[in-house]
């Protein structure tokens, strides 16, 4: 049988001319703006007025681009190396886009379609599935998807991450420092409408808190907070500022949990908005870990899913 994979991502701004069609298709998505169409177009359009330049300086500080492209491809070669399968990858709101991505793979007898969100979300997972049936039912090959959900209990996920956490701290020892489990938010209505994101996440926090006692890495606490707030609605809390105001510990690992993949959220984001917050409360040692990217484990981890 002839295989083939499919990594599903939202996507970001190849370049910088690309920022208005990201923010144009991220905020016209019916699954971020719940809103009938034409309400939906008119707040979007609103939105990205409000967002563009702010977003275009940010990805002219990233190089002129998102990162999560360049990770994206190195990880879709890793996962070809390792498991002789054609691999490639769809983005939600910038190119490749799905349909793009299934011309390659459609002569596939089955095609796995593993989205790059651990933890099931409508905004995220059901999005991206959303554009994956569309573009599937016209090359009408929608019998030959299999669909990977969510994967945030699977063990080669969790040790990757704290392998991860092991790097930042780089033989430091942990118990001088907290921990921080840092996952993008959401508008507390979306949870209370019963998405299963932030189940998901509290899910797997006390997971990888628990691996990591039985490694004896040993943080002082261990927080779970979110980040990328945006608007006046009450989003999940705590609120990663919040958090670090919080803290008596000076000395914090920040731990992106859940992104698979580093982009503006993790590099600019966590490594610069936020260092500045850090900087300002006094701390004295502020470390983000790097996304699973292409590392070996997370690739062991596609690799399940695809070869039994």
């Amino acid at each position: 049988m002839k295989k083939a994979i499919v990594l599903l991502n939202m996507g970001g701004p190849n370049n910088l001319a690309e920022v208005k069609l990201f923010l144009d298709n991220m905020f016209n998505d019916k699954r971020i703006i719940t809103a009938p169409k034409p309400i939906r177009k008119i707040i979007s359009w609103a939105i990205v007025k409000s967002r563009l330049k702010e977003a275009t300086n940010n990805y002219r500080l990233l190089g002129g681009k998102s990162p999560i492209v360049g990770y994206t491809k190195e990880l879709v070669s890793k996962v070809e190396q390792v498991t002789g399968i054609k691999t490639t990858f769809a983005m939600r709101y910038t190119p490749p886009f799905t349909q793009e991505a299934l011309e390659e793979i459609k002569d596939a007898d089955k095609i796995y379609a593993i989205p790059l969100y651990p933890h099931h979300s409508r905004t995220t997972t059901e999005s991206s599935f959303d554009a994956l049936h569309q573009s599937a039912k016209k090359l009408q090959i929608t019998d030959k998807i299999v669909k990977v959900s969510h994967y945030h209990r699977d063990v080669h996920y969790n040790q990757t991450l704290i392998e991860r956490i092991k790097e930042a701290l780089s033989h430091e020892n942990a118990q001088n420092y907290d921990l921080i489990f840092s996952a993008h938010g959401l508008p507390q209505k979306v949870i209370d409408q019963g998405d299963l994101y932030q189940q998901h996440i509290e899910e797997n926090v006390a997971i990888v808190s628990e691996m990591l006692a039985q490694q004896n890495i040993d943080f002082q606490n261990i927080h779970l907070a979110y980040q990328s707030k945006v608007g006046p609605l009450q989003w999940t809390k705590p609120y990663l500022d919040e958090k670090l105001k919080s803290l008596k510990n000076k000395n914090v690992i920040i731990c992106p949990i859940a992104f698979t993949i580093d982009n503006s959220e993790t590099e600019f984001e966590l490594e610069i908005e936020y260092r500045e917050v850090a900087e300002s409360l006094g701390f004295i040692h502020y470390k983000v870990a790097k996304a699973p990217n292409d590392h070996p484990l997370f690739v062991e981890l596609i690799k399940s899913f695809v070869v039994q």
